[in-house]
Order: structure tokens, then C-alpha cells, then sequence
């Protein structure tokens, strides 16, 4: 992995996650620096990384060569509009952690055809389990890209798409994924106490299942999922009747409408910001 000089702005969970993950794969901690308007975080980073902190992004700016845009997207414009009035960005690389904005409206905020990379990751990255979608115009080096494959590499999955409008198939998949297996689990550990189990117990089925079932998909890369259901899925038997179920009543229709309805979502949001 390159080891560039490179710094946070906004010191948020994903950011942190980012630098747990790069530090615990031997990132030097000196060459990461974090900027945030609050100390308690920082601090905490400080402590728990070695890394170095600022509260001033002039400062992060002039120290990196690359930059994480961890800010919300509804004050990224004012951010940037001061990194471009302050400070070079000649040769800086930019990586954007936030959700709807597209490189070319980034590239404007930053006052310049900058290279810009568009991440999207998800919150699994905060224990290394994340998957990570990302996209980057031709201003964006090659070499460069692989860099930015190793930072998001260390938190977990990452893939490329080539056309940015995929971004938001990525967060239909990815980005919002997790939500829907969580209200998943909800549904059956209440169906689990309606059933008389304790709270307890209800979820420890509910989520041993899930993580049991995931592995088995990791662990079994050369087989459908459409396989792996079947080989659990005795003709006549309790899981069919159960799997049977859940397709009679649409839930593979329901599963598309919810994709779409991130997928649109996300086209509104773009347009917004």
C-alpha cells in the first residue's frame, strides 16, 4: 500500500472506522492527520490511533496529498469553498465519503477539475465488514485508484463502477442493505416472543441464524444462492413451507420495489444538493 500523507476532514464513525482500519493494517500513524471543529473526538482518535489532529481543515489540507471528505453534504460546499480560498490543491487527491453528491458537483465546490473519487460505504466498515462502492473520472491516475482501493480495502469489500449513475445501484445493494436485513431480523424475533420465547432468546436464534447463513455464503463462493437455499430446503418439509410462503406473498417483488425506491431516492438527492 502507498503510504501518502493523508487527512481526515470531519472526524465522524465512518472516518474513524477508515483510520482503525488502515492503522490495524500498518498505515503509519503520522502520516494520517484528522481536523474536526470538536476536541472529544479528536482526542479520542489521538489516543486511540497515534494519529495526528487539527481543528483547522487549512492545516489537514497542506499536510496531505490526499484528502477524505468526511463532512455532511449539506456543508460540504461552504467547506470546500474555503479549502479552494486558503490553501494549493495542486496534486492534491480527493476521496468523498458523502452521500448524493456527484465528482463534477464536488469539482465545482472545490473550485477545480481536481481528481475526486465518489465512495460509498456502509456502516459494516465499523467492524472491518464493510462493502464499499466507488467511482472516478479519467482525472483520477490509475496508480491513484489503487491507492484508494487499499484505504476502503481496509475496512472491508470494495468494487469499481464505471459509470457514476451505478453509484446508487451500489447504495441500493450495499449503502442500504444492512436496514433491510435488520428489519428482517426484527420481524422474526417478534414472531419468536409471539411464540413465547424471551427477548433474549428470540434474538440470539434470530441473529446466530443470519450470521451462520452469511458465512456459508462466504465460505461457499462456487455456489448459487439459489443452490445454497435449496440444499436447506427439504421438499414438503418445515423450510419449504415457510420459503413457499414468503415467495406466494411477493417477497421477491418487495425486495425490487425497495431497491428502486434507494435507487430513486438517491436521484432526488443528488438533484437537491
Amino acid at each position: 500500500m502507498q503510504h501518502k500523507k493523508l487527512a481526515f476532514i470531519g472526524a465522524g464513525n465512518m472516518a474513524r472506522s477508515i483510520i482503525s482500519g488502515l492503522i490495524h493494517s500498518g498505515y503509519p500513524a503520522d502520516h494520517i492527520m484528522a481536523s474536526n471543529p470538536g476536541m472529544p473526538r479528536l482526542e479520542k482518535l489521538e489516543q486511540d490511533f497515534g494519529v495526528k489532529i487539527t481543528q483547522s481543515n487549512d492545516e489537514a489540507c497542506q499536510f496531505a496529498e490526499a484528502i477524505v471528505l468526511a463532512v455532511k453534504p449539506q456543508i460540504m460546499g461552504e467547506m470546500c469553498a474555503k479549502l479552494n480560498q486558503n490553501n494549493d490543491l495542486t496534486g492534491k487527491l480527493f476521496l468523498s465519503i458523502a452521500a448524493g453528491l456527484p465528482v463534477s458537483r464536488l469539482q465545482e465546490m472545490l473550485g477545480g477539475d481536481y481528481p475526486v473519487v465518489r465512495i460509498m460505504p456502509n456502516t459494516p466498515s465499523l467492524l472491518g465488514k464493510g462493502m464499499s462502492g466507488m467511482y472516478a473520472d479519467n482525472s483520477v491516475t490509475e496508480a491513484s485508484k489503487h491507492y484508494v482501493d487499499d484505504v476502503m480495502g481496509s475496512v472491508g469489500e470494495t468494487i469499481w463502477v464505471d459509470k457514476e449513475d451505478d453509484i446508487n445501484g451500489v447504495i441500493a445493494a450495499a449503502g442500504s442493505s444492512p436496514a433491510y436485513f435488520f428489519l428482517f431480523l426484527q420481524a422474526m424475533q417478534e414472531e419468536s416472543m409471539r411464540m413465547g420465547f424471551d427477548k433474549d432468546d428470540a434474538r440470539l436464534m434470530v441473529q446466530q441464524a443470519m450470521l451462520g447463513a452469511a458465512e456459508m455464503v462466504c465460505q461457499n463462493p462456487e455456489l448459487e444462492l439459489s443452490e445454497l437455499r435449496a440444499q436447506v430446503t427439504s421438499k414438503g418439509g418445515t423450510t419449504a413451507a415457510a420459503v413457499n410462503t414468503l415467495i406466494d406473498q411477493g417477497l421477491e417483488k418487495i425486495v425490487a420495489k425497495a431497491m428502486q425506491a434507494a435507487v430513486d431516492r438517491a436521484d432526488e438527492m443528488a438533484k437537491q444538493l
